[in-house]
């Protein structure tokens, strides 16, 4: 078994070969290695590139975060002072993950909320260095964050903060949203956390109102794999019945800013977990303004992309699904897929949008074949062979398109669907049984397994 050190013992070597025998920094650092090494022991676990104080031999990092100590303690008021020790502390942390664990085992982030849960009076640039520096610990490090963090966070913003507190403040609870589901649910088991946040929405500064919709989206995250079963669904829906139209209503409002209108429809997507919210944002004129806003801005890859994904998610309610198609939605898809068909990312969501808006219904699969549309899904396959996401999406709206609406079988044999999904099918063995439902649909000849038999030693006799 490997012998190892505590990150102290290698500090107090480099510290006693700067101050004893007057190395630099770096031969002091150095030569602490090669001795380790030279004893066997394993330095895997040690931050070898902290900043050093050059006069003290000692880690700036564990000078500023016991400087910062003292003065809390003290309630000494010297704001250039702690200014300039969170300014260390923050720069310390942006270097690596092992800096911030360092960081919060020093102390470092407890202070801060201390710091932050006090109440004397700060100024707004204290409090923001204040604000960044918890940014900086808690990033990729969301275990930190607790309760006492939670309540700073809210009454901060209940105090109705200026726009640069208010980001970093969303952003401090985007950061413990990420890969921990607990804190999600600590965030929103709070009930005061939904009537804190949702007055930011009507906040005229678009950084705060795209930061709340950044938060929203954390809040519905289901990526932490220790927990069994999260609970992101019963976020959204708790969420949406809060703030999905007035979110829906900023989309009108906010339409000269292309990436807030982009943000925006993402979020609507996100919430849009039940059948009831599909007609929610119809109902708030989210449906038409998907639809304004793709002729408005065909060129931008980015707002017909989340147009694409807020469209699917509404084709979640039947009734809604027809109305996208009568309002008009079926040439918009065509000519967007059709003049961004080289993009990859763009031609899979596309593609998504279009399968599910076909699924189970021949109106909308006749006014989409009627806008020449079967030619450019079998152009874009044949643009991306090599993405198994194309293949597999432009097979469902081949398949969606033709199950109920047999009369365009011949015309998507003759522009040569069958060689193309015959060569989806030879390159991408795991989607077979999509391109394969395809096929079938289609007409074509496709060979389809039996998938299970059973057998049995006793034989029943019909007589």
């Amino acid at each position: 078994m490997a012998k190892v050190i505590t990150q102290e013992t290698f500090d107090d070597v480099v510290k006693e070969n700067i101050v004893e025998f007057s190395m630099s920094i770096e031969e002091a650092r150095e030569e602490t290695i090669k001795q380790f090494e030279a004893q066997g022991i394993h330095l895997g676990n040690i931050i070898k590139d902290l900043t050093v104080n050059p006069d003290t031999g000692v880690p700036l990092l564990n000078e500023s975060v016991e400087e910062l100590k003292l003065l809390i303690d003290a309630k000494d008021d010297n704001q250039e002072k702690l200014s300039q020790l969170l300014a260390v502390i923050t720069e310390e942390c942006k270097l690596s993950v092992p800096h911030r664990v360092l960081a919060a085992k020093l102390g470092a982030y407890e202070f801060i909320v201390k710091r932050l849960n006090g109440e004397d009076k700060m100024d707004d640039d204290v409090l923001l260095k204040l604000l960044t520096a918890a940014n900086a610990i808690v990033n990729k490090q969301p275990d930190v964050f607790n309760h006492e963090s939670l309540a700073v966070v809210l009454k901060t913003l209940k105090a109705s903060p200026e726009p640069k507190v208010a980001c970093e403040l969303m952003k401090w609870l985007q950061k413990a949203c990420i890969l921990h589901e607990m804190n999600r649910q600590l965030i929103m088991e709070d009930n005061q956390t939904i009537p804190t946040l949702k007055p930011f929405l009507s906040r005229p500064e678009t950084d705060v109102i795209r930061n709340t919709c950044t938060l929203f989206r954390y809040l519905i995250l289901d990526d932490d794999i220790r927990v069994e079963f999260g609970k992101a669904h019963e976020h959204a829906r708790q969420l949406a019945v809060a703030t999905l139209t007035e979110i829906t209503q900023l989309l009108t409002k906010c339409k000269s800013d292309p990436d807030l209108i982009s943000d925006l429809m993402l979020t609507i997507a996100s919430l849009t977990v039940r059948n009831e919210f599909c007609q929610t944002v119809e109902e708030a004129g989210g449906l038409q303004f998907i639809l304004d806003a793709m002729v408005e801005f065909p060129d931008s890859i980015k707002i017909i992309r989340e147009a694409c994904k807020l469209l699917k998610a509404l084709a979640g309610n039947d009734t809604v699904k027809q109305h996208i198609i009568q309002c008009g939605a079926a040439p918009l898809l065509e000519s967007a897929l059709n003049r961004h068909k080289d993009n990859e990312t763009f031609a899979r969501h596309a593609l998504a949008c279009i399968s599910t808006l076909a699924l189970r219904e021949p109106a909308n699969s006749k006014a989409l074949f009627e806008t020449g549309i079967s030619e450019t899904i079998i152009q874009t396959m044949k643009i991306h062979p090599t993405s198994k996401i194309v293949q597999r999406n432009a097979s469902w709206s081949v398949r969606n398109m033709v199950s109920r609406s047999r009369d365009q079988c011949d015309t998507f044999v003759a522009q040569g669907v069958e060689d193309v999904l015959n060569r989806a099918l030879v390159d991408h063995p795991s989607i077979a049984h999509d391109v394969k439902s395809a096929l079938r649909d289609l007409g074509c000849k496709v060979q389809l397994n039996e998938e299970w038999k059973a057998t049995s030693e006793i034989q029943i006799k019909n007589d």
